[in-house]
């Protein structure tokens, strides 16, 4: 196969989703670190890291606005020099306070970049669920990177200089897509950006049924995928009593985990259906939950080899990682559900909206797993999340069911 442009676009728009994710993940690994540098809780830190991704959301929509009066590329390039100087931001923050508007507008420059590059990538290619599930990859590599740099780093370095990790990357991608990717035609040039946000439009968008069931389903899977993201790593600190080293090796494995399963579920998406794969993916995240939980525990089994844990923990957690990263490939399947029910024109504003609206409410995943882990452990947090798994379940089982055509 020949080397085309549109897979220059792909390349690019995946390393791009890759430097902006490891500016939000950077955080998770040293999060006892910041806790205890400005002496606060996994309530307040899960709240910072609320704001960050709130503020992802609503960059969303107009994102897409801004894409369609000034080209793709231009949105794509905010986002990824935003993310570089807002690391920054947090690398110098004297008091939590400035960290927290430093995490709130990483958020939302990097919130600028996913919904525009999905778009692109729909207007220039047939099977949108692969390219979406090979763009989407970028997320779990960084989550495969993020962990182990920022951990080494940190131990050796500190917190600050693990974040500033971040803002080394974005700077050189910068430049590439700069050249890489030729300047895009805006849909909408002349159109007043204000007549974007009148709201008649926006609620008959919002308000199609199959938007709305779509909607459901994404905001409990993303509730789920941003509780892991802030939490995954502190949960096996201070449940599994895993030093931090393992506890970022394992983070990274379960990244691993979803970036090579995510294009199979995009593959999976475009061949047997959008429903059919989303089920099985909601099912492998019940099943990887409840083995994190339930599963042995560190000083549960003798294992003076493994130091942190036995054999059989770790193969049983291994396992559970495994499928968690399958579940949390969700995206590849729900997404196209999305596109399927957009037009042309739609299709990056309107993503947009719809990315802004359920990511807003997703987005106290991360208050509300760390409240409920300061309150009641980390037992009940997990177990919150399987529940609202198996909704998604009985969901697209009553849809089948009935046929109902959401």
């Amino acid at each position: 196969m020949h080397w085309r442009y549109r897979d220059t676009v792909l390349t690019l728009c995946t390393v791009a989703l890759f430097v902006t994710m490891v500016g939000r993940l950077a955080i998770s690994p040293v999060v006892p670190d910041i806790a205890a540098e400005f002496e606060i809780s996994n309530t307040l830190i899960g709240l910072a890291l609320t704001g960050m991704w709130v503020a992802y959301a609503l960059a969303q929509f107009p994102s897409g606005v801004l894409a369609d009066r000034f080209g793709e590329r231009l949105v794509i390039l905010a986002s990824v020099g935003g993310t570089g100087l807002t690391a920054l931001v947090i690398v110098a923050a004297p008091t939590f306070g400035v960290f927290v508007l430093g995490t709130v507008l990483l958020g939302a420059v990097a919130g600028l970049h996913y919904s525009v590059a999905t778009a692109l990538l729909t207007r220039i290619y047939d099977d949108i669920g692969t390219a979406i599930g090979l763009h989407n990859a970028g997320a779990p590599i960084a989550g495969l990177v993020t962990p182990i740099v920022v951990s080494q780093v940190a131990v050796s370095y500190g917190w600050r200089p693990a974040v500033a990790v971040a803002a080394a990357l974005a700077l050189p991608l910068f430049v590439l897509i700069t050249r890489g990717i030729r300047p895009t035609e805006p849909r909408r040039p002349d159109q007043p950006m204000r007549e974007r946000l009148e709201l008649a439009p926006i609620l008959e968008l919002l308000s199609r049924p199959p938007i709305v069931f779509t909607g459901v389903i994404a905001v409990i899977s993303d509730f789920t995928w941003q509780a892991m993201a802030s939490f995954l790593p502190t949960f096996f600190v201070q449940y599994h009593d895993y030093s931090r080293t393992l506890a970022g090796a394992l983070f990274a494995a379960y990244f691993v985990a979803q970036g090579v399963l995510q294009v199979g579920v995009g593959v999976l998406a475009d061949r047997i259906g959008r429903d059919v794969t989303t089920a099985i993916c909601m099912v492998a995240g019940i099943a990887g939950l409840s083995l994190l939980v339930a599963g042995p525990r560190a000083g549960a089994v003798a294992a003076p080899d493994f130091g942190s844990g036995s054999a059989f923990e770790l193969g049983a957690v291994g396992a559970g990682i495994v499928l968690l990263g399958l579940s949390m490939g969700w995206s590849a399947a729900v997404f196209p559900r999305f596109m399927d029910h957009l037009s042309a024109a739609e299709q990056s504003s309107g993503f947009g909206l719809i990315r802004t609206v359920y990511m807003v409410v997703a987005a106290s995943g991360s208050v509300v797993v760390g409240l409920l882990a300061d309150l009641f452990g980390w037992a009940v947090s997990f177990g919150f999340l399987i529940a609202l798994l198996a909704v998604v379940c009985v969901l697209l089982a009553v849809n089948e069911a009935f046929g109902l055509g959401y």
